[in-house]
């Protein structure tokens, strides 16, 4: 008899970017660790914080940068309507978070599932399904030609110095206002503010990595000033890196 829904907790070790394509509903969170989606040109870094609806069917590419634990729900599509998009990603709340956690206890498993497992798991939909009407703004792009995706690999390769865009416009062959041009064309986006962007996911991706301090943690993605960092940050998340990195504990 085919489940409803159904729940797992695993934990992997680093590895590439790989295909994954389900067909059921997903719901996919980091309980610990940080995964890297990507879709359709754009890329979310996924800390324990934040959780992924992905349409069933629906391929997305997934990278495991640190050792990771994900907690994974999947959904028949008769049991819950289609997500609200093919891929949301967005920040868990308490009562989401609550209602995951009580249903990650319910593991695969062969005994028939009771009315209040159903009950459960249908509440854990109706809260995501809601969450995922309001994506997440944290979202980086990833380009569609080659010499784009290459700008954006040498630009977040050196986040933690400095980085001049004339340098990467001339490594990947182009002349520099060719390259603004292939930004705003594919990204709909200045070089500037990508590269804001990717400190910022960067910096999201250290706080959920452990305790490193905020400062620390300001100087390792670029910024040469607390106050512009944490300015930078609220104007993306709406939060100061203390406040988000709150959200990730229990």
């Amino acid at each position: 008899m085919t489940r409803r829904a159904y729940s797992f907790v695993r934990t992997f070790a680093p590895e590439p970017a790989r295909d994954l394509c389900v067909d059921r509903h997903y719901l996919l969170c980091a309980s610990a660790g940080t995964l890297r989606l990507e879709v359709r040109g754009q890329a979310w870094l996924l800390p324990p914080a934040r959780a992924a609806l992905v349409e069933a069917g629906r391929p997305i590419q997934v990278s495991i940068l640190r050792p990771v634990t994900t907690a994974s729900i999947l959904f028949d599509t008769r049991f819950t309507p289609a997500p609200p998009a093919p891929l949301t990603v967005f920040d868990l709340n308490p009562l989401a978070r609550a209602l995951l956690s009580e249903c990650c206890t319910w593991e695969e498993r062969d005994e028939p599932r009771t009315a209040y497992t159903d009950t459960l798991f249908a509440a854990l939909a109706a809260v995501t399904w809601r969450l995922a009407e309001q994506p997440s703004p944290v979202v980086v792009p990833v380009g569609r030609s080659p010499q784009l995706r290459r700008a954006l690999e040498l630009t977040e390769q050196r986040l933690s110095g400095e980085v001049r865009f004339e340098d990467v416009a001339d490594e990947v062959g182009l002349a520099p206002r060719s390259l603004a041009r292939r930004f705003e064309d594919e990204t709909g986006m200045t070089w500037r503010a990508v590269l804001r962007r990717m400190r910022v996911v960067s910096a999201i991706e250290e706080l959920a990595a452990g305790d490193t301090p905020v400062t620390k943690i300001a100087f390792k993605v670029g910024y040469t000033s607390l106050s512009a960092f944490n300015a930078a940050f609220r104007e993306l998340t709406g939060r100061t890196p203390t406040e988000y990195r709150a959200s990730f504990r229990p």
